[in-house]
């Protein structure tokens, strides 16, 4: 089945599109803390990535220029309240004059745009006019490959939604070489759709459900897709490569799932973020969120939770292990251990362990015993993080009341601080694809961290 209508979806309003509201996060949020491996933020050079010229010896004029540029960038889309040229002079300590010259080049850029001049207020002189994220004029692309859908977004820099496309399917054992050009076909519909509402496509971000070699290209193993060792950029963009930006990465989806996650919920909570993301499609995928950073660690590969072995002796998993968390709390499992076809929805699995009788039975049994899984997984993090919020997502955000007893329980028996602690295990929304809008969000950093680059230049 496809669902290839645009729809606009519920996003953050244009002032925290990229972070939370607090002054100074949103060069954080969208990185990662890895210094080389999937770098949150990082774009290739002259593609739209920042420059570190401004902290050496001797910087020259443009790089000042570029540095005031890049604070001006933070300050408007960091801000609780649209803020004017008068504000952002009184902020970072610049004159007006350099301010007016600096936002002039935003405005070009289309960066930024100007809102309706204040009205009131007593103030002598012309009014403020306020300063907002500019809308469909630059856009990040996200494209996610899961086991059973495959998904294309399209974000514009107030992260509103301008074009999507999601195509539902089982790409268990498939082919990456039939599957990737599949996906790019798919994400090329929906880069001309932005395009054709007046944006342009500043970079693509692919997620996968595996482990991503250091190159940001190649796939190095997806056990669920049964991938290993897959250079996907160039599958996925083929001929096109032009429509997908100035660069093409790919990243893990689960991370990416968190980055959109870390977002949605700094916007509603007004702070920044610490949590343990945990998500389930048929496999399982988890992140670490420090501060709204997501922490990828030394090789990008950090939060394979589900192939922590929470029974040495326990069934054989698709990554070749024994008693993997994924056994007993996947998707895939989950299902076959309620007595359920592999094709129902989470919702299903609600509905079964509703009624009275022994499919009822069985299925509670079922969630009962992923919770106990998830419990000791879980635990064994918390342990080693420091981390006491969890965050459940993809088929546990419909299961989530189910599934909390049970895990707190284990938490509060196998945390060793669980006495001095408050556990917190929350859901995200229920936004489809979360690893494309994060893929998305990705993309659009090298506009909010290099601003420079995509100014007009004269003549």
């Amino acid at each position: 089945m496809t669902r290839d209508t645009p729809r606009r979806t519920a996003g953050p309003s244009p002032s925290t599109a990229f972070g939370v509201t607090s002054r100074g996060s949103l060069a954080r949020l969208g990185r990662s803390s890895g210094d080389d491996h999937g770098d949150f933020s990082r774009a290739p050079r002259g593609d739209g990535a920042a420059s570190d010229q401004s902290s050496r010896p001797g910087a020259r004029q443009e790089t000042l220029r570029e540095s005031n540029l890049l604070l001006l960038t933070e300050e408007i889309f960091s801000a609780v309240e649209p803020l004017s040229r008068a504000d952002l002079a009184m902020r970072t300590g610049m004159t007006r004059s350099t301010v007016s010259r600096l936002v002039d080049d935003l405005l070009a850029a289309g960066i930024i745009r100007e809102g309706s001049p204040a009205v009131g207020g007593g103030s002598r002189g012309r009014p403020a006019v306020p300063l907002h994220p500019a809308r469909a004029t630059l856009a990040g692309l996200g494209v996610e490959i899961s086991v059973d859908f495959m998904a294309a977004r399209a974000l514009d820099l107030t992260g509103e939604t301008l074009a999507e496309e999601i195509i539902d399917g089982d790409f268990r054992g498939s082919d990456p070489e039939a599957v990737l050009p599949q996906a790019g076909a798919m994400a090329l519909r929906v880069a001309q759709q932005a395009t054709a509402r007046g944006a342009r496509v500043v970079g693509t971000v692919l997620a996968l459900p595996g482990l991503i070699g250091a190159d940001e290209h190649s796939l190095v193993l997806a056990p669920n897709l049964g991938w290993r060792g897959v250079d996907a950029v160039p599958l996925l963009v083929g001929e096109h490569r032009d429509a997908f930006g100035g660069f093409i990465h790919a990243a893990n989806e689960a991370k990416l799932a968190a980055l959109a996650v870390a977002q949605e919920l700094a916007a509603a909570d007004q702070q920044e973020q610490t949590f343990l993301y945990v998500s389930a499609q048929m496999g399982i995928g988890a992140a670490v969120v420090i501060e709204s950073v997501v922490d990828v660690g030394q090789h990008g590969w950090a939060g394979e939770i589900g192939h922590i072995s929470v029974e040495p002796e326990g069934p054989q998993c698709g990554c070749g292990a024994l008693g993997c968390l994924e056994t007993y709390a996947g998707k895939r499992s989950l299902l076959a251990a309620a007595g359920m076809e592999r094709t129902a929805t989470a919702q299903d699995l609600v509905e079964l362990s509703q009624r009275d009788d022994d499919a009822g039975r069985t299925a509670c049994q079922a969630i009962d015993r992923a919770g106990w899984a998830l419990g000791v997984a879980l635990a064994g993090a918390m342990n080693l993080l420091d981390v006491h919020d969890i965050v459940l997502g993809g088929v546990y955000g419909p299961l989530a009341d189910m599934l909390r007893p049970r895990i707190e329980k284990e938490l509060n028996s196998r945390v060793l601080s669980a006495q001095w602690s408050t556990f917190r295990v929350r859901t995200a929304s229920s936004q489809s694809a979360p690893a494309a809008t994060g893929g998305a969000l990705r993309a659009m950093r090298c506009v909010v961290d290099a601003p420079l680059q995509w100014v007009p230049q004269p003549g």
